[in-house]
């Protein structure tokens, strides 16, 4: 059962993440959390680093959807100066959003990558999806109410992968 919380990949944030790296994989595109992975969770806009970021992904070919448990105000600010396509309230870790995003996409699941911050929502939520998982550290490391109660839970799932030697990361 706890496995279903292991992603496939660990990297420290999204910028590890090329269009040559996923290419490599088959990978087509994206689907990323937003709060904590793409900037901090109270950073209302995109910063110069993420926006090049996704022309990257663009000039690549790689298409890009943002799936965030945040309200519509919060995701539509974020995402439409970017021009990328989103999914809002998306109640991760249920797979409904990321199936949304994949059929909008028109990509079948081996062609996607799930990224995020957290192992209780965008881990698990890609992970039931069928997609290819990667978690990425916290941006920072304040959180929302929630946000500090998943982290309680994820620190412990992580303590028992590490000693059933499932991860080698460090925090």
């Amino acid at each position: 059962m706890l496995k279903r919380f292991l992603p496939n990949q660990h990297v420290q944030d999204v910028f590890e993440i090329t269009p040559a790296m996923l290419k490599e994989k088959g990978i087509k595109g994206i689907i990323t959390d937003l709060d904590n992975t793409l900037v901090a969770w109270d950073v209302a806009d995109a910063t110069p680093e993420i926006i090049q970021w996704f022309k990257q992904m663009e000039d690549n070919g790689i298409r890009v959807t943002i799936i965030s448990n945040n309200n519509e105000k919060r995701v539509k600010l974020f995402s439409e100066p970017l021009k990328t396509p989103f999914v809002y309230s998306a109640r991760k870790p249920l797979t409904k959003a990321f199936k949304k995003a994949s059929k909008q996409m028109e990509l079948s699941k081996d062609e996607i990558v799930v990224i995020g911050d957290q192992l209780m929502t965008d881990v698990l939520g890609g992970n039931s999806a069928g997609f290819y998982t990667i978690l990425v550290v916290p941006i920072v490391q304040t959180d929302g109410f929630w946000t500090k109660f998943n982290r309680r839970v994820e620190r412990r799932i992580l303590s028992w992968m590490r000693r059933k030697g499932l991860i080698t990361w460090k925090e």
